[in-house]
């Protein structure tokens, strides 16, 4: 009758999954919102505490029968937040988090400091990029010198949470890997990365103990008795909200491919060996399973369907309704659907543009079908840098806001070739949380179920939204994937050209 509870440590709210792994459902979910500070120079930022009150709030709203069937807790988090601990494990200062383009000078000074971006990959497996961990310590030595003297810890996020519910300091590798300082080819820290960083002080002193994924601890006796749960639940190593999807969506074997279509879109993957791009065409993460996580980032996905829906009037709940009538190409409409710049490909200056438009297309239907297959053709890019990295995928394991479309998940089936599987869970991150936790419980109690045995049996998909590559519009989406791929490569000249020319 145990039951395993996922926590997701968002930048929005907070989520709780419980879940009842005999009976194979979820038996609760609570989520609690959480407030944001946003400075005019980028800085995203979070008071750590407040996720602590959201975790409060979220125990105080499972009923406490439920409470006492709680076995272990897992914790997915926001990846690259920047949680400054004194000795006394004293927060010293507000988070800065993931979407914080404040220290984006300082992953330039870390960079030249290593020899160039180019270098970093050689070194780490990664570049220094804005949001990562790494710039984020050189800019509070300069703008808060009191919290940088005290400083004895640097966590991330979920770290945090796990050190408030057990009282132990460590870091587990998936995680790790989205600071900018972790080897991704070696699992241990990048000297060189680190005194790029800092190199007047010994920054290893401030990291703490690097923990396998199946790793676990005991509550403590104080935050069990505060949420009245039984004083014998373990806490696993957690991850990032990436890892966590992974493991809740299944993508814990290689072959599966995950899709988030939401307001940005990732791809991310399982694979048994670092998979890193020289260009660095991608993330190349480790997995929060003792595996690999290679990711692509886009920026703009279902914020291209919802600027076209509200300049049109209408919601992108009826999106699907719209392009009805519509077809594969769009009538000859590409959009580039660069509206907050890009990631991947890296192009962060670049804006969106539609492309095509003559007397007979330019419908709202046409128009609202350009955004949904530029957002997808974005990933398909991203995916094809993957696939000629040697990785193949019989399946797409689709999330996110963009999931719920039956127009977008065929049409991801049709662009990718591939067949296309919705998990039942929601809460990919949270849940997969819960299943982490599942996992380190049963190590640590003497099971020999691995992650893959037990994301075969409790990540189901619900067949109902699954979709299959229909073979003409496979034919169709191939011809218009090109044409978009050759306004993509004018873009990039274009851009290239204003950096030659500044």
């Amino acid at each position: 009758m145990s039951l395993f509870v996922g926590l997701d440590v968002g930048t929005q709210s907070v989520k709780l999954v419980a879940y009842d792994p005999q009976a194979r459902r979820i038996v609760a979910t609570h989520g609690q919102p959480l407030e944001l500070i946003a400075g005019n120079d980028g800085s995203r930022e979070q008071h750590a505490q407040w996720w602590i009150d959201a975790i409060r709030t979220c125990f105080g709203k499972l009923e406490p029968a439920l409470r006492a069937r709680v076995a272990a807790i897992g914790v997915s988090g926001q990846q690259h937040g920047f949680v400054p601990v004194d000795a006394d494990g004293n927060v010293l200062a507000p988070a800065k988090l993931w979407c914080d383009t404040s220290t984006s000078g300082e992953c330039d000074e870390i960079m030249s400091a290593a020899g160039g971006a180019q270098r970093c990959v050689e070194l780490a497996g990664n570049p220094i990029l804005a949001g990562y961990t790494a710039s984020k310590l050189p800019w509070t030595r300069k703008h808060r010198p009191e919290v940088y003297a005290k400083l004895a810890t640097i966590l991330l996020p979920h770290d945090y949470v796990n050190f408030w519910l057990t009282g132990e300091r460590w870091m587990e590798y998936g995680d790790a890997s989205g600071t900018g300082w972790l080897d991704v080819r070696t699992r241990t820290w990048s000297r060189e990365i680190l005194a790029a960083t800092d190199a007047g002080t010994a920054l290893a002193a401030f990291l703490p103990p690097l923990v396998d994924a199946d790793h676990s601890a005991f509550i403590s006796r104080a935050v069990a008795e505060e949420l009245d749960l039984p004083r014998d639940v373990r806490v696993s190593a957690g991850g990032g909200d990436n890892m966590m999807a992974a493991v809740g969506t299944g993508n814990v074997v290689p072959g599966v491919l995950t899709m988030s279509l939401g307001t940005s879109g990732t791809l991310f993957a399982c694979a048994d060996r670092p998979v890193v791009d020289e260009a660095a065409g991608w993330a190349a993460f480790c997995s929060s399973t003792g595996s690999w996580l290679p990711l692509i980032c886009t920026m703009n996905t279902t914020v291209a369907t919802e600027n076209v829906a509200r300049l049109f009037g209408f919601s992108t709940r009826d999106g699907d309704a719209v392009m009805a009538g519509t077809a594969p190409g769009a009538d000859g409409l590409t959009m580039l659907p660069f509206f907050n710049g890009e990631r991947t490909p890296d192009l962060p200056n670049a804006r969106a543009s539609l492309l095509g438009m003559d007397m007979g297309n330019l419908t709202r239907g046409n128009v609202y079908r350009a955004a949904m297959e530029g957002a997808t053709y974005a990933l398909r890019n991203g995916f094809d840098s993957l696939r000629n990295a040697g990785m193949t995928f019989d399946s797409i394991r689709l999330t996110g806001g963009g999931s719920h479309s039956a127009a977008w998940r065929q049409m991801v089936a049709d662009v990718f070739d591939l067949p296309v599987q919705v998990p039942e869970q929601a809460e990919g991150a949270a849940f997969g949380a819960a299943l982490q936790a599942l996992w380190a419980h049963g190590r640590a109690t003497g099971a020999d179920a691995d992650i893959a045995s037990i994301a075969r049996e409790h990540v189901r998909v619900d067949e109902a939204a699954s979709a299959r590559p229909q073979p003409e519009a496979v034919a169709a989406y191939r011809e218009a994937y090109q044409r978009f791929l050759r306004h993509l490569d004018n873009e990039r000249q274009q851009h290239a050209g204003a950096s030659t020319t500044r």
